[in-house]
């Protein structure tokens, strides 16, 4: 295992997400604690597309976001995408500055899609924005890739350049809408927004500018907007970053804890900067979503090089990296920690598993298939699932066990959810509920 560890003591239970874990619901991107855990038992082990599927509702659209969960429903965002004429795409590719392949339309629409949590009806399909000739994505990427968050009530849908929406999901009426910030994504939006302090906070981290910023969650006002204060590359395309932040409790006050390109910013709930952390190398790009646990927390730094950091955030001389790994990272799926055991699956399809107090390596396994989708723990089982539709069931621990291998048809993207015994499945088509013991159209 190629990792740098720096001597520093591990102060335990310091550093802890500030959401607790509840049963019921799925609030946001990776559980109702940021960190892909499930509360609950009973979850299915193996599955396809006639064992243990309670339904399966069809999806409109094209989105990657993951679903989230609140008051018996099922919510999602897709764009309904109109093509570009080829002529009028070819000219507006020339002002492309990378090397990707992309997606190019001449309007978009994103939608916000509600299913019933018990009939897989869908119940809303409700349109939040139309944009004319938006931005390009990458091909891996959609319109509609940052997952929603719920909260008290309302939707809160963000697109990144492409604007936020606030929806009522009782009425399914739209509160507000902001469109004013944007930056140059590059390769879409990728960011998923968190709710705090009764504000709706992502990050903007474009080519062109770089900030982070949160609206009010009643009305969509600006609350505030913070640049990111740490210097970068001179190439444009080595600032931009899709990350989304994790609000820690450290040392007994809460943070907002932000990863961008080469630096890792805290914030407090006014958007002021409390610190920020060069991480050295080159770092960008970044999509993981980070995790803590131990006294720890622990991030990919993203494309090109991409490193796993563990970062002790509540250091006398404030936070410090503890240790350094290189092999196998992840620059898109999130990484997972299970108890003294950090797990990590990298797109091409090998899965990690590092000691989480030194970065010491337990194992390496090469599961098979393209990764984008963040790993789940749910009744002591990670469940991560490839681009193929194939999730593949893993025991937790130092020693390596495959439990099961189960595969849906279509193309898979979003991070699954699981709340009270069902696991929740998004593919590019169809959303699947899959509960042990039931066959398809038998809730």
């Amino acid at each position: 295992m190629k990792h740098r560890r720096l001597l520093l003591p591990l102060l335990l239970a310091s550093v802890t997400p500030c959401i607790s874990l509840r049963a019921g619901d799925w609030p946001q991107w990776r559980g109702p604690d940021g960190q892909g855990h499930a509360a609950g038992t009973g979850y299915a082990l193996t599955w396809s597309e006639t064992e243990n599927i309670a339904w399966k509702a069809a999806i409109p659209g094209r989105g990657w976001s993951s679903p989230v969960i609140a008051d018996g429903m099922i919510w999602m965002t897709t764009a309904i995408e109109t093509a570009l004429p080829k002529e009028k795409a070819a000219e507006k590719l020339k002002k492309n500055t990378g090397d990707q392949p992309l997606t190019m339309l001449e309007k978009v629409e994103l939608r916000a899609i509600g299913v019933d949590l018990a009939s897989g009806h869908v119940v809303h399909d409700v349109p939040l924005l139309s944009v004319a000739e938006p931005q390009w994505v990458h091909e891996l990427n959609s319109f509609a890739s940052p997952s929603p968050v719920l909260h008290k009530g309302r939707l809160y849908a963000h697109f990144g350049a492409l604007g936020t929406a606030c929806l009522d999901t009782k009425t399914a009426a739209v509160v507000w809408k902001n469109t004013t910030l944007t930056v140059m994504h590059e390769n879409g939006p990728g960011s998923s927004p968190v709710v705090w302090n009764d504000q709706v906070i992502f990050h903007m981290d474009g080519s062109d500018q770089q900030f982070i910023a949160a609206l009010k969650a009643d009305t969509g006002e600006l609350a505030w907007k913070t640049p990111r204060s740490g210097e970068m590359h001179a190439n444009p395309q080595l600032k931009k970053s899709y990350g989304t932040p994790l609000i820690l409790t450290v040392n007994g006050k809460e943070e907002l804890v932000s990863p961008a390109s080469n630096w890792l910013y805290g914030y407090d709930a006014a958007g002021k900067e409390l610190w920020k952390l060069a991480y050295g190398g080159l770092g960008f790009s970044l999509t993981p979503r980070p995790v803590a646990g131990g006294g720890m927390f622990f991030m990919s730094t993203g494309f090109m090089k991409p490193e796993l950091l563990a970062i002790r955030l509540d250091g006398e001389k404030g936070p410090e990296i503890a240790w350094r790994a290189t092999k196998g990272v992840p620059t898109i799926p999130s990484p997972l920690l299970v108890g003294p055991e950090l797990y990590f699956m990298n797109e091409g399809g090998m899965l990690t598993c590092l000691d989480a107090k030194t970065g010491d390596e337990r194992y390496r396994e090469r599961l098979g298939g393209e990764f984008s989708a963040a790993p789940t723990l749910a009744d002591g089982r990670i469940y991560v699932t490839n681009r193929a539709g194939v999730t593949t069931v893993v025991k937790p621990g130092a020693v390596f066990e495959k439990l099961a291998t189960n595969t849906l048809p279509g193309k898979t993207m979003a991070s699954l959810a699981a709340v009270d015994g069902t696991i929740y499945l998004r593919t590019d088509t169809a959303l699947y509920a899959i509960r042990a013991g039931k066959a398809e159209g038998k809730p």
